[in-house]
């Protein structure tokens, strides 16, 4: 009897330690996966306000791409028409239009994307949160896009520079400085006469007119490519992460 009395204890305690382990096991296994879950948790609503605050910067470029597209729009009739002066000759009777036109042409506006967010997530690793492969695809390819317009930015204002001296042979600067006030640039209030009326300068200034028509051109049509991207990705990412 005694020895199957031990028997019996030994076998209940094999069994005890067992399910002490198994019940422990699952303590932590249980813990491991609540902590796991509530880690996903904060990862994913940290990637939803990343596309929300990405969103926001979306709607804030497409704002100062209107604007931009619209000052180029001008710029392009008014360097036509300076470009017509020039090529045509009609100089004497025009020089307003030409001293206004003339000073106009070479001023600029660069649009700046606001790169708050994507920058962000560049600087802190954290790209890697946007788990969505087409978002995260949409928004590198936004900012590749982004980057050519700012190649053709540089070339304008490169463009716009090499013009200054032809500028300063074909108009007085007296005439130039009057011009331009607090408001912006005014026309004079006569007629003033130019500095030089020799065509080959003309010539020469047209060709530069004609150079920053190809730029500004080229930095329209890819501003209004953007703005299509712009409006299209914030539809997209709206509908993908259950966005107001």
């Amino acid at each position: 009897m005694e020895v199957h009395h031990h028997s019996h204890t030994a076998r209940k305690k094999w069994t005890h330690y067992f399910w002490e382990f198994l019940m422990l096991f699952l303590a932590v296994f249980c813990g491991f996966l609540a902590e796991y879950q509530l880690e996903h948790k904060i990862e994913r609503d940290r990637e939803k306000k990343f596309i929300q605050t990405f969103i926001e910067d979306l709607k804030s470029d497409t704002a100062a791409i209107r604007q931009n597209i619209a000052f180029r729009q001008n710029k392009m009739k008014a360097m036509d028409s300076l470009t017509f002066l020039l090529n045509s000759q009609q100089i004497k009777g025009n020089e307003n239009d030409l001293y206004y036109l003339g000073r106009t042409f070479v001023r600029g506006v660069r649009f700046q994307s606001n790169d708050r967010t994507i920058t962000q997530l560049k600087n802190s690793g954290a790209l890697r949160l946007i788990r969505n492969e087409k978002a995260a695809d949409s928004m590198i390819s936004y900012q590749k896009l982004v980057e050519y317009i700012y190649y053709n930015q540089e070339d304008d204002r490169i463009e716009r520079r090499e013009a200054d001296p032809l500028l300063s042979h074909i108009f007085y600067p007296a005439v130039f400085d009057k011009m331009v006030t607090i408001d912006g640039i005014t026309r004079p209030t006569d007629n003033p006469p130019l500095r030089s009326y020799d065509k080959n300068l003309h010539f020469d200034l047209a060709y530069y007119v004609h150079q920053l028509k190809g730029s500004n051109f080229m930095i329209e049509v890819r501003l209004k490519l953007l703005n299509e991207k712009a409006i299209k990705m914030i539809t997209f990412l709206q509908k993908e992460y259950h966005l107001k």
